[in-house]
């Protein structure tokens, strides 16, 4: 079975070069063999060896064509693991690739930092074999505008949808940046964007992976030395 390595840009928040990074962090950390796929809006700059593939055409935003990689008649099959783009990758990730095989895999949502007992879903990083929980994009396909008006994101849909046949990662493979590795710390604003007060460094267990960065700083603007030395 093909594996693929696909990762979703749509407008202008993120520009092509989280997309190259990205395919270039991926490049660092995996001998397993794959493609690395786009599916944007607009392929302007991304970089050769990175195959794009447009998106389909149905009145949604951003993460809210995430469901559309459920469908099973997406123009690529086999084993696909998706990346959110505002992530850094800076250990092996092979057992991304081959964890619970037979199951959809997605992280446990951050909250779980202070609710061990959490139990909703993060669509940060999530792996799936064409085909597999169909019904994510069925059912999406026929109540998307109550759908995104209901549900503040892909993930809460995803969450409805998925009740069996599926593990959550490991919580230590995978981690948020702000809640988890930097243990919450203080807050400020600069040129605007929030980030952190005092720069400083990440606790990474053993296991961790991936990085994930929900909401600000964004990897590019992070001020701890650590990200710029790994977003790249």
């Amino acid at each position: 079975m093909k594996n693929y390595v696909v990762c979703l840009k749509w407008g202008d928040k993120y520009s092509a070069d989280y997309v190259n990074v990205l395919a270039n962090m991926v490049k660092r950390n995996t001998t397993v063999p794959y493609e690395f796929v786009c599916f944007t809006d607009n392929s302007a700059n991304i970089q050769a060896g990175v195959r794009c593939l447009p998106l389909p055409k149905f009145p949604v935003s951003g993460w809210w064509y995430k469901p559309y990689f459920f469908n099973r008649d997406l123009p690529i099959q086999g084993n696909i693991l998706y990346f959110d783009l505002d992530v850094i990758i800076f250990q092996n990730i092979d057992k991304l690739f081959s964890y619970q095989p037979d199951l959809f895999a997605i992280c446990k949502d951050f909250n779980r930092h202070i609710r061990p007992d959490w139990k909703k879903m993060n669509s940060s990083v999530f792996r799936l074999t064409s085909g597999m929980q169909q019904q994510v994009w069925d059912q999406f396909e026929k109540q998307q505008f109550a759908a995104t008006k209901r549900m503040h994101g892909d993930q809460d849909w995803i969450y409805s949808q998925v009740q069996k046949d599926f593990a959550f990662w490991p919580d230590e493979w995978i981690q948020s940046y702000k809640w988890e590795m930097r243990g919450k710390p203080e807050m400020t604003r600069i040129n605007g964007v929030r980030n952190f007060a005092i720069p400083g460094a990440p606790k990474i267990l053993p296991q961790t992976s991936v990085a994930v960065f929900h909401g600000e700083p964004h990897p590019h603007n992070c001020v701890d030395e650590w990200c710029r030395e790994n977003w790249k």
